[in-house]
């Protein structure tokens, strides 16, 4: 008897801070393998993005590659959002503003909205080494641009990934802003009926030096996320260094709830 093949689903990818599309090398291949359609996107001034961070003034403003995308899904049309890192605070607007175009929104060692503590708490942490911190915006607006340099790459993102995916990043890596205002108010923006509405999973990586695990499953009590995977041996870039048992964690997360 030939086993029943699930359904093809639309994953949409959303990478961290100073990052884009490309950190998605990995994984992408292996869910279109297992069927999948899969979209990763690069935010707004972020990897190939032509946009400079000067011209990104707001988390609203970063977010709209992801915004764009969700407005044009067809009204039927349910996709599984994908956000890493700071990337959960993109997909926690597009949760917030298409609840019906999500069949569930992944969390992988992101941020969630109201977190403690605090993303610019962390952000502004002693232990980010050599982290740049550029001022940028007006006086009306002042924003701080972030870029991670050669040692926090290493150290802190990558200590568990490939030499060669290590230098990838140090390649590719460009300024982001961690947009502490906008981010300091997301936790009351975001409505009971529109995100408050939305399955949510979150992907644990144990080994994570960003997001320390203590730190992410206080984020998963809070916010009372619906299903929880582990990844034991994941530093806080799973899709490059347990890109297998990342994709595994996806494919079971979405033949649960789309």
């Amino acid at each position: 008897m030939e086993a029943v093949s699930k359904p093809s689903v639309h994953i949409v990818l959303v990478h961290g801070a100073c990052h884009g599309a490309w950190c998605w090398y990995k994984l992408k291949p292996l869910l279109e393998a297992a069927g999948h359609r899969v979209t990763a996107l690069d935010l707004a001034a972020s990897g190939i993005d032509r946009r400079s961070l000067e011209e990104v003034r707001s988390l609203a403003e970063y977010s709209q590659p992801l915004l764009e995308l969700m407005a044009s899904l067809p009204a039927a049309e349910k996709v599984v959002l994908v956000g890493h890192s700071l990337g959960g605070m993109n997909i926690s607007l597009a949760m917030d503003m298409y609840p019906h175009k999500i069949a569930v929104a992944v969390f992988i060692a992101a941020f969630l909205p109201g977190s403690t503590p605090q993303l610019s708490d962390i952000t502004q942490g002693e232990g980010w080494l050599d982290t740049q911190y550029i001022p940028y915006g007006s006086n009306e607006n002042p924003l701080t641009s972030m870029l991670f340099g050669p040692n926090m790459l290493s150290s802190k993102l990558y200590h568990l990934s490939s030499r060669e995916d290590l230098e990838l990043a140090k390649m590719l890596v460009r300024p982001s802003s961690v947009f502490h205002e906008d981010l300091s108010k997301i936790g009351a923006l975001v409505t009971k009926e529109g995100y408050g509405s939305v399955k949510m999973a979150y992907v644990v990586c144990t080994e994570d030096k960003i997001i320390p695990e203590s730190c992410q499953r206080s984020q998963i009590e809070t916010n009372g996320v619906d299903d929880v995977k582990v990844i034991q041996n994941a530093d806080h870039m799973p899709m490059i260094s347990q890109p297998q048992h990342l994709c595994q964690s996806l494919l079971e997360i979405a033949n649960t709830y789309a």
